[in-house]
C-alpha cells in the first residue's frame, strides 16, 4: 500500500495544492457546508474536490455520515503536513514579493483572546496602520491559546502573534505592547459573593475550588506559585467566565473582559487589593528565516500603534 500510495501522488502539482487549500478549509470549517459558505463554491464541488484528494494521496482523509465530519488517523497527519506545506508557499510567495519589493500576499496574525477589550490593547489601530501601508496584503486574522500562538508562528502557519509573556524561546523575538490586569472572580451564587474579604489571605482560598487555563501561561504560573490546586480546566477565557458563573469555582479573568458580568451583578471579584497579577502582553516573530518584508512592517505597526496610545494617555 505505502508503495502504490507514493507511485499515486508522484510530484505536487498546482491542482494539488488548490485541493490541499479545499482540504484545509474542509478541516478548519468542520465539514462541507461550511466549506462551501467559505469558499463560496458549492457542495458538490467541495465534495468531488476532496474525493480527487483521497484519491491522489491514496488515502481515506475524512468519515463523513450521520455521525458528522471527522478525520481519520491518516487525516490529522495530513492535515498537519498541509499546513507546514501550505506555510512553506506561503513563506515562498513573500520571499519573491521581497524581491520585487512590494507587499503582497497573505499575512497570518494571531492574538490571545479578550484582547479587544483591552483599552491598553491597540491591535486595530496597528491594523489601520498596516492597511493604509499595504493595501494589497489580505490578512487573516486568528484568536487561539498561547501554546497554539508561539507553535505556529515557530512553525510559520501565523506570522506574527500577539500573547501574554511567560516564558521565553530562543527561537522567537519578542517586543512589549501592553498590559492587562487579571483580577480572581466568583459567581454570584458562590459563598463569596459579596462576601467580607478583609481578612482573607492566599491560603484561605484553597477551601474554594479553583478553575485555571489548562497549558503553560501566567494563569498556571500564579496558580502553581500560591499552591491553588486546579479543580476545573478551561482552555480560554471564555470557558473560565463560563466556570465562574456556575458558581462552583473561582477563576482569574481580565478585568475588562469581566466588567461586563460584573455590571449585570452575575459575578465580582474577591478581595482586588490581594489576589491580582499583571500580564504583559508581547508581538512574537520567528527570529529565522528572517522574518518578511510584509511581518516586519506590521510589526512596526504593532509597535507604532502601542507608543502613539501610550503618548497620548500621558
Amino acid at each position: 500500500m505505502q508503495v502504490n500510495s507514493r507511485a499515486a501522488l508522484g510530484q505536487l502539482s498546482d491542482m494539488d495544492i488548490r485541493l490541499l487549500r479545499v482540504f484545509k478549509s474542509v478541516v478548519e470549517c468542520g465539514g462541507m457546508a461550511a466549506t462551501e459558505l467559505e469558499l463560496n463554491i458549492g457542495i458538490s464541488t467541495v465534495s468531488r474536490h476532496m474525493k480527487d484528494l483521497e484519491t491522489r494521496l491514496g488515502l481515506t482523509l475524512c468519515r463523513r455520515g450521520r455521525a458528522g465530519f471527522a478525520l481519520t488517523s491518516e487525516g490529522e497527519q495530513v492535515y498537519i503536513e498541509t499546513l507546514r506545506l501550505l506555510a512553506g508557499a506561503d513563506a515562498f510567495r513573500s520571499s519573491v514579493d521581497e524581491i520585487h519589493r512590494r507587499m503582497g500576499g497573505q499575512l497570518n496574525i494571531a492574538v490571545f483572546d479578550k484582547t479587544a477589550s483591552n483599552p491598553a490593547a491597540h491591535i486595530g489601530a496597528a491594523i489601520a496602520l498596516f492597511t493604509d501601508l499595504a493595501p494589497e496584503v489580505s490578512l487573516h486574522l486568528h484568536v487561539a491559546p498561547i501554546n497554539a500562538i508561539e507553535r505556529g508562528v515557530i512553525d510559520g502557519q501565523f506570522q506574527v502573534g500577539v500573547i501574554p509573556g511567560h516564558r521565553s524561546s530562543d527561537t522567537l523575538a519578542y517586543e512589549e505592547l501592553f498590559q492587562e490586569t487579571m483580577l480572581l472572580y466568583c459567581g454570584a451564587q458562590h459563598a463569596l459573593f459579596k462576601a467580607d474579604s478583609a481578612k482573607m489571605n492566599w491560603d484561605d482560598l484553597r477551601a474554594h475550588h479553583f478553575a485555571g487555563l489548562g497549558y503553560h501561561s501566567p494563569n498556571m504560573e500564579i496558580s502553581q506559585q500560591v499552591r491553588l490546586p486546579r479543580k476545573a480546566t478551561g482552555y480560554d477565557q471564555e470557558s473560565i467566565a463560563t466556570l465562574i458563573l456556575s458558581g462552583k469555582y473561582l477563576g482569574f479573568l481580565p478585568d475588562h473582559y469581566a466588567e461586563g458580568f460584573v455590571r449585570k451583578g452575575q459575578m465580582c471579584a474577591v478581595k482586588p487589593e490581594l489576589f491580582r497579577y499583571a500580564c504583559s502582553f508581547f508581538s512574537i516573530v520567528r527570529r529565522s528565516p528572517q522574518p518578511s518584508r510584509v511581518t516586519r512592517a506590521f510589526q512596526a505597526c504593532l509597535l507604532k500603534g502601542h507608543e502613539s496610545a501610550a503618548v497620548h494617555a500621558k
